[in-house]
């Protein structure tokens, strides 16, 4: 579960328990080791049948050599072949993503030019709204997915129950990348690099995004920490049915960054549905109201729900933020942005370029 899922999927999954925890894997067709083994006895046969028998009875007269030794010879050439033939790496050329936060890693990786499809809600890399559709994030179309031919499908781990089923039906292979955490965030970056062949921009956009938040982590280290609610999902124009950040999550990660502290307990998911008596107890400093723009749910003036709650700290002193930008919810090299937003949001105190690297 992760906040994509919160704002382009269904808010009936957050009802249900999930008992089946999800690592970052790779699926591909013939995978095991089985497998792969059979496939190169059949390769290496086929080279015997198709090159070594007719060269043993076609040119042994030529060289002066009886065919079944000619034969026998070129034998450890066919193997040295086949085996040669079967290392080299096949990287995806079809490439197709069905989560925003993916997309914007397999841009960061070097990766986005083989990117067939995508969501309605990829739009980052600008690119990527050119590109072909296949529905939205809870809901792609698994015939319109297999309809590009993909030879990869990747995908958040929070979509892994309703789509790698289907997937792996039609034999198209997939690389899951889990989000919860920022560790996650970095293993998914080394999985996509993986079934990319892109290993090692990975390591480097890892790298980048660590610097990143080392930056902002380290100028925050010493300021006050206000207590913050992060709301990642409400009926529009209310306070009803609003779910919020609690520690366990990235985003709570990048709010302790930021030199702030996630108001609430933690959560095995790192969210939770928060009632109106909760908030009160809670009383948060500040409140980040996460309504990215292409929801369009907020109405003119999102703000405004919250004057049903005066007696919070953050509404008496005007520090309800609604943050419109895309990219904060996506567990992706665009965390990096997130804390540097974050932190100017939570220290307005500090000049807003002392949180970005020099």
């Amino acid at each position: 579960m992760d906040a994509i899922s919160l704002l382009y999927g269904p808010m009936e999954r957050f009802g249900k328990s999930q008992s089946r925890e999800y690592d970052i894997w790779l699926i591909f067709r013939g995978g095991t080791q089985e497998a792969q083994a059979a496939s190169f006895v059949d390769a290496s046969v086929g080279l015997v049948v198709f090159f070594v028998v007719p060269t043993a009875v076609n040119g042994g007269a030529e060289a002066g050599m009886p065919g079944l030794p000619r034969m026998l010879c070129a034998i450890p050439h066919c193997l040295m072949l086949t085996a040669l033939v079967w290392a080299a790496p096949l990287s995806p050329q079809r490439i197709v993503s069905v989560s925003p936060a993916v997309t914007e890693m397999l841009y960061g990786i070097g990766a986005f030019d083989r990117v067939v499809a995508v969501t309605d809600y990829c739009l980052y890399p600008p690119e990527a709204k050119a590109l072909p559709k296949v529905g939205g994030w809870a809901t792609p179309s698994v015939e319109k997915v297999a309809g590009f031919r993909p030879d990869l499908v990747v995908l958040s781990d929070a979509q892994a129950p309703f789509l790698e089923m289907p997937l792996a039906q039609l034999g198209i292979p997939t690389a899951i990348a889990r989000g919860q955490t920022l560790q996650d965030v970095y293993a998914a970056m080394t999985t996509l690099g993986k079934a990319t062949g892109n290993l090692h921009q990975a390591e480097r956009l890892a790298a980048q995004t660590r610097s990143a938040l080392d930056t902002v982590g380290n100028r925050a280290a010493h300021l006050a920490r206000p207590s913050v609610l992060c709301v990642v999902d409400r009926t529009p124009g209310t306070l009803r049915d609003l779910y919020a950040v609690t520690e366990g999550s990235f985003l709570a990660e990048l709010i302790a960054i930021a030199g702030g502290k996630t108001a609430g307990a933690a959560s095995r998911l790192g969210y939770a549905k928060i009632s109106q008596e909760a908030l009160l107890t809670m009383n948060p400093d500040i409140v980040l109201d996460i309504m990215p723009t292409s929801q369009n749910n907020g109405g003119p003036h999102p703000e405004a729900a919250w004057r049903e709650l005066p007696e919070i700290n953050a509404v008496r002193r005007g520090r309800v933020y609604v943050v419109r930008e895309e990219f904060v919810p996506h567990a992706s090299q665009m965390v990096a942005r997130t804390a540097v937003l974050f932190a100017r949001l939570l220290h307005p105190e500090v000049p807003p370029r002392e949180w970005e690297a020099r």
